[in-house]
């Protein structure tokens, strides 16, 4: 009986701690803000040494000349970091001098030669009308025709993006250091673009994502990027790539294949109906839509990754669609049966998306 009620004790303690730490959790993504505007770790990798520094060695690098800064506060969220594998702790002698280093988690952190990061995708998750609009998640429930982030902001996440070049330029920037990485994956372990002569990108932007899937694959003659009219006139010359304006409710280009990434995320299930019977009515009989998304899995569990796409479909209820969703393959399934599409097969590339093949055939 006694160790049954220690058992039970022990259990209630940690159920405690548990709601403790997720009340709490506020502090990672708060201190990873802060090491990110600090340029932490940067200021640790120097291309490429990662040497441990204490807190004081790093305000040094990142303050230069002027000094300044407070160690102690400095200290205490990289230890918090610590505990969330952003960083390794060295612990000097007894204790009294700490020392931190990157692991490959707070090596994504990094500025690249092009100036990219992960950096930018965290800053972008917490800017302040974001900020506003996650104190009204339980609205979603309430009221799904409108959007936190409305409720809280007045407008659209696009539109009030639109208004703010800063936030327009941090979505860019957090956009393309997410999406670089996957591409290279998609580059080295897909082979969907293979005997493909005509390639349509829709939501394509610059056409960044084209250009490298066409220096790829040798065999797409033409690759079409097709955006809104506002984007693609801003869009440079690249050879091999014509640009198109339009709207991909109203058709979409024609091609062999259609390739279309993080798109249908923010969209209704009817909505993405629309979309993928465009998509179905540019193709030609045997063509195939590649859509690559977020899928959710089937089971929940507490992997990293399911719990970074239950997190994100829940920033995009709130953000973006409050019926706009992370779905499961099964689901995209069914959607691309309602819009022709006899057939759906799943490839898991990278870390976080998958990419999914809708064929037409007869």
């Amino acid at each position: 009986m006694g160790n049954a009620n220690g058992e039970s004790s022990n259990n209630n303690n940690n159920a405690r701690l548990a709601i403790m730490e997720l009340a709490n959790m506020i502090s990672v993504p708060m201190s990873l803000n802060a090491i990110i505007k600090l340029k932490v770790a940067d200021a640790i990798w120097q291309n490429g040494s990662n040497a441990p520094l204490s807190p004081v060695e790093i305000l040094a690098k990142i303050r230069g000349p002027q000094g300044g800064g407070d160690a102690e506060n400095l200290q205490r969220i990289l230890r918090m970091l610590t505990s969330y594998n952003v960083f390794k702790e060295h612990v000097v002698d007894d204790g009294s001098q700490r020392r931190y280093s990157l692991t490959e988690v707070g090596k994504t952190l990094v500025t690249n030669e092009n100036g990219l990061s992960h950096g930018s995708y965290v800053l972008q998750h917490h800017q302040d009308a974001l900020m506003r609009a996650w104190t009204m998640v339980h609205e979603a429930v309430n009221d799904s025709s409108i959007e936190p982030f409305v409720k809280a902001n007045g407008e659209p996440a696009y539109n009030y993006y639109g208004k703010n070049p800063e936030m327009s330029i941090l979505m860019l920037n957090a956009m393309s250091g997410v999406s670089v990485p996957f591409m290279k994956a998609i580059l080295e372990g897909y082979d969907g673009f293979q005997g493909v002569k005509t390639l349509v990108d829709v939501g394509g932007s610059g056409g960044d994502c084209l250009k490298m899937i066409l220096e790829k694959n040798t065999n797409i003659e033409l690759g079409i990027n097709f955006d809104l009219p506002e984007v693609v006139e801003k869009a440079p010359q690249i050879p091999s790539i014509k640009h198109v304006g339009g709207d991909m409710f109203d058709y979409i280009p024609k091609g062999d294949a259609i390739y279309m990434k993080w798109v249908l995320t923010t969209w209704t299930d009817d909505e993405c109906k629309e979309i993928m019977k465009s998509c179905y009515n540019a193709l030609p009989e045997k063509g195939k839509f590649i859509a690559c998304e977020p899928v959710l899995p089937h089971h929940t569990d507490d992997s990293k990754r399911t719990r970074a796409l239950l997190e994100g479909d829940i920033f995009v209820m709130t953000i973006y669609r409050a019926k706009g969703k992370h779905r499961t393959e099964e689901e995209y399934r069914q959607l691309g049966r309602a819009a022709g599409f006899n057939d759906c097969k799943g490839f898991y590339i990278d870390h976080f998306f998958t990419i999914l093949e809708f064929h037409k055939s007869s």
